[in-house]
């Protein structure tokens, strides 16, 4: 009878482990197979379930009890297909085994739990507890599907200013506070618009990074929206206090409307986009409101964002050299490479006409590479000549903020076989100053290595000195409108000679672009400007043009004439 017993037991727990590891690989391929997740959770249910069924059957066959309780409970798991994950295990299973039905509720409640945390994380921001981009659209949808013919709704993109320098010099960590912060003050903003009871809930939404959107509905007026919207941006342009540190940011809210400018969100978030993009453009901290005349702005704009990634495939981009001459010795120490676009409609284009539409749909990194190929090029050219010169590169933000940036310079002329003492960086002051400690890392390291590193545009941003003594300079570019009068205004040459003074204490070289005639060349030599360049001394060439020039050009100072066409060389 023992040994009868002992052989009951053995293959009870045979056929236990048999369940289990059935159990696990009806888990297993429910994870692999299934994309859903509530199907995974279902399928992991039911599998758990079994498992504990087969394992119970293994052990309590004999009782007739334990047969109807275990048909309750596979009744009670076919009711998990229908979606049903509340109701608790059957009555006659918690009679006969309690342990079992317990066990099953808890699974239940665990799985429940599950399901309201994935649609949590799924639905919500979790850095601001703000419903997501997804959440957002579902809810604007169903409040715009219950408008009337006559009611108005209304989308706001608020955009932050200037927040990723919060994250380049505080960290993700301290950005993620400030967003935070910011999402309350929003908070605020909308709820204070909600004493008009006629109006529906606002919604308030992080679309992602830097950028939030409201929807608005049931609003008397137009008026009322861009109210809002200008309180918004009064009230992110108040100093956020972050762990001892004072933050200035702003924001750049666009609105769109409806019916005015669409009936889905789709056309409601498009319009809301260009219009704060025009806001941003327009210095930031301010809204806009979307209008007839930006979305033609618009459609020319994504005209040429196409026709721009067109032109690098038909080779439309070409580069004009103007020389840089020493005011002490009249000595051509370099070119400055300038891009130009030969517009398929005849013309030949300045960076100004596109150089903003080419940041903004970030064809600016591939035009870029182009520019740094093709001078590059130039040196190796030059190189094989004999008379190779300094070449003075523009570098763009979006080129910067690429990790592999600093990488790509050294490759493009390290194939070219140049060396890198003929390759000037010139990166604008605004960039200059939001430069990360890694990135003037890897400019030291660059002008270590023999290349030059100069700020162009000085004058027109705002300079953090103690930083600007800390950067690794060789040369600063007065911006042209600093010198534009100096022949003219007794206060521009004083304005003038203070940056003078100021970049010579640094101990950078002085570049003066935009010289318009002899006069100005004068007066910036006793100031102790060293290098200038300008219309009145060369135009921008192409690399024929400059050679020649190059070749027939008096290497001793002569007066630049007084009566040659001046005009911007970028």
């Amino acid at each position: 009878m023992m040994k009868k017993a002992t052989a009951q037991r053995l293959s009870n727990a045979l056929l236990s482990g048999a369940a289990g590891l059935a159990s696990f690989v009806f888990s297993l391929a429910a994870f692999l197979y299934l994309t859903e997740l509530d199907q995974q959770i279902v399928a992991s249910l039911v599998a758990g379930a079994f498992c504990l069924m087969v394992c119970y059957i293994a052990s309590e066959r004999p009782n007739s009890d334990s047969y109807r309780a275990l048909s309750a409970l596979g009744d009670r798991l076919l009711a998990v297909e229908e979606g049903d994950l509340t109701s608790p295990a059957p009555p006659i299973v918690h009679k006969s085994m309690p342990a079992l039905g317990q066990a099953v509720d808890k699974l239940f409640a665990e799985v429940r739990a599950s399901i309201d945390r994935a649609h949590a994380l799924g639905m919500f921001d979790p850095v601001t507890s703000l419903p997501n981009r997804l959440h957002f659209r579902a809810e604007a949808e169903k409040q715009l599907a219950a408008l009337g013919p006559d009611d108005q709704a209304a989308m706001l993109f608020v955009d932050l200013d200037r927040f990723k320098s919060v994250n380049d010099n505080l960290g993700h960590a301290r950005g993620d506070q400030l967003l935070t912060m910011v999402a309350n003050r929003l908070r605020i903003v909308v709820t204070a618009e909600m004493e008009n009871e006629a109006m529906a809930q606002p919604l308030l939404a992080r679309l992602a990074g830097d950028e939030f959107t409201i929807f608005l509905s049931g609003f008397d007026c137009r008026a009322r929206v861009e109210r809002v919207a200008r309180r918004i941006a009064l009230a992110i342009a108040e100093p956020f206090e972050l762990h001892g540190h004072s933050i200035d940011i702003g924001a750049s809210v666009g609105v769109g409307l409806s019916p005015d400018h669409g009936t889905s969100v789709e056309q409601l978030m498009r319009a809301a986009d260009i219009s704060m993009y025009e806001a941003k453009a327009r210095g930031g901290g301010q809204h806009c409101l979307f209008d007839d005349a930006l979305a033609r702005q618009y459609e020319r704009k994504i005209e040429t964002e196409r026709a721009l990634t067109e032109g690098l495939e038909r080779n439309e981009f070409s580069l004009a050299l103007q020389p840089q001459l020493s005011l002490r010795t009249g000595e051509i120490t370099g070119a400055e490479a300038l891009l130009r676009w030969n517009h398929p409609q005849g013309d030949v284009r300045k960076p100004s006409s596109f150089i903003a539409i080419a940041e903004g749909c970030g064809v600016i990194t591939d035009i870029g590479d182009w520019v740094l190929r093709e001078c590059a090029a130039i040196l190796a050219r030059w190189k094989e000549k004999g008379g190779v010169r300094r070449l003075a590169v523009n570098v763009s933000p979006r080129q910067l903020d690429r990790s592999d940036f600093f990488a790509r310079v050294r490759e493009t002329f390290e194939e070219a076989k140049v060396s890198l003492e003929f390759v000037e960086l010139e990166f604008t002051e605004t960039t200059a100053m939001r430069c990360t400690d890694e990135q003037i890392a890897e400019m030291r390291a660059l002008q270590a290595d023999g290349a030059t590193i100069a700020i162009d545009d000085f004058g027109t941003g705002y300079s953090n000195i103690a930083r600007l003594r800390t950067m690794p300079l060789d040369r600063v570019k007065l911006d042209p409108s600093l010198v534009a009068d100096i022949d003219r205004s007794e206060k521009a040459r004083n304005i003038v000679q203070s940056v003078v003074t100021l970049i010579d204490a640094v101990g950078a070289e002085i570049v003066a672009e935009a010289i318009e005639n002899s006069a100005q060349a004068d007066i910036l030599r006793t100031m102790g400007c060293q290098i200038v360049q300008g219309y009145v001394f060369a135009p921008p060439m192409d690399e024929t043009e400059f050679l020649d020039w190059v070749a027939n050009a008096e290497r001793e100072w002569v007066e630049p004439a007084n009566d040659v066409a001046s005009g911007s060389a970028a």
